[in-house]
């Protein structure tokens, strides 16, 4: 097995500052490509911390991912700190820096003195081409890895990872089957109710069963190499079996999506109003593209389940819609929702049984409530579900 790694470099990513998606894009690409990543790590803009860990890991990994410190600032570093851990000298690479003046002078600018530090590279290292920014790339090799530096700019570092990384793997490394993961997304039951049922089912060998939970959902995952995906199906629909009607989608497709396909599959607009939620269901399922009528957000207002399922109603014909979705507001810890459907008007009322949640987290959990019951209707179930620490107090 290749050992594959990659090191964010960074005190904006160290420090939380950021969100490293590039390190959760690359993990997903080389998943992908059969070379899944064995590990990251990340470490400041501190000199002697990158050449400490370049050359720490270069003794260990086959293959090391660097991200960032490519810039033209003082703060970034992974230029000369690789050529600190290798024992030699940087040097302009003076194709680069052509290309960079070209660059600048075609937008009618002059290149700043500082850009120059970009052209720099370690002694004998390959450059690596940026066709979309100004910071060269460059892979050398160092003990028994084979290191590549890439920019920290998101757009930029994925093309070099797609046309200059992943081809010069692929070429040096025989690559394995990618490895299966199938996935499941839950909502109603918590991590440790489904891992009850599901942890004394015998795993097929090499097979790893995973669970991420993710407020408001519990992701189930089975991890395993291709030659056994025979084994892992049947292992799979014990799992689909135990999570019953607690399982929203299978795949990557999220419940927004799969609900915007569904609408359009049969022809369905949907008008939505909320209160609570604060326009989270909308901002959802406009970004997924389901089809609405009209959305609207109101001010917070205690209202019946009787008055609800009637606003349901009057939201759906004055907009000419088939469907509607209304999310009442907060009353004493108790929450309405109503769904006018074109056989039958459904609504509950629901009560927080678990006070320690932020807001941020409570109005995630509505619309994912919310949904959920428009998916249920889809599928021909009982509209009405809580979840964990939401019990259902009343229905109509």
């Amino acid at each position: 097995m290749i050992r594959v790694e990659m090191l964010s470099t960074g005190d904006e990513v160290l420090h939380g500052q950021i969100v490293d998606t590039n390190a959760a894009w690359l993990a997903g690409v080389l998943f992908e490509q059969g070379l899944p990543m064995t590990s990251r790590q990340t470490v400041g803009d501190n000199l002697q911390d990158l050449v400490t860990v370049l050359t720490e890991r270069s003794k260990v990994a086959d293959v090391l991912i660097v991200n960032g410190g490519l810039g033209p600032t003082s703060d970034d570093l992974s230029a000369l700190a690789a050529a600190t851990a290798a024992g030699v000298e940087l040097e302009v690479h003076t194709e680069w820096l052509e290309k960079m003046t070209a660059y600048f002078a075609s937008r009618g600018k002059v290149m700043a003195a500082s850009n120059r530090k970009q052209a720099e590279i370690p002694q004998g290292a390959e450059m690596l081409d940026n066709p979309v920014g100004t910071a060269c790339g460059f892979a050398m090799q160092l003990n028994r890895c084979w290191i590549f530096f890439t920019p920290g700019v998101p757009s930029e570092y994925q093309v070099m990872v797609n046309d200059q990384i992943l081809p010069r793997l692929k070429t040096r490394f025989p690559l394995q089957d990618p490895p299966v993961c199938l996935r499941m997304t839950t909502f109603g039951r918590g991590e440790s109710d489904l891992a009850s049922e599901i942890e004394p089912l015998p795993l097929p060998e090499g097979v790893v069963m995973g669970y991420r939970a993710s407020m408001p959902i519990i992701e189930l995952k089975l991890n395993g190499p291709v030659s056994k995906l025979p084994e892992m199906e049947q292992f799979w629909q014990q799992v689909r079996e135990i999570a019953g009607e607690s399982v929203i989608f299978e795949g990557v497709e999220t419940l927004p999506e799969q609900l915007a396909r569904r609408l359009k599959e049969h022809k369905l607009s949907l008008a939505v109003s909320e209160q609570f939620s604060a326009g989270l269901l909308q901002w959802q399922l406009v970004s997924a593209g389901a089809p609405l009528a009209v959305g609207n957000v109101l001010p917070a207002q205690s209202e019946s389940l009787g008055l609800l399922a009637a606003r349901s109603q009057q939201l759906a014909k004055q907009n000419h819609a088939r469907l509607s979705l209304v999310v009442g507001g907060l009353d004493d810890d108790r929450l309405g929702f109503a769904l006018h459907t074109p056989d039958g008007t459904y609504a509950q009322k629901v009560k927080f049984n678990v006070g320690r949640y932020s807001l941020k987290a409570r109005q995630e959990m509505v619309a994912m409530l919310a949904m959920n019951m428009l998916r249920r209707w889809l599928n021909g179930q009982s509209v009405s579900t809580g979840h964990g620490w939401i019990n259902v107090v009343e229905t109509l």
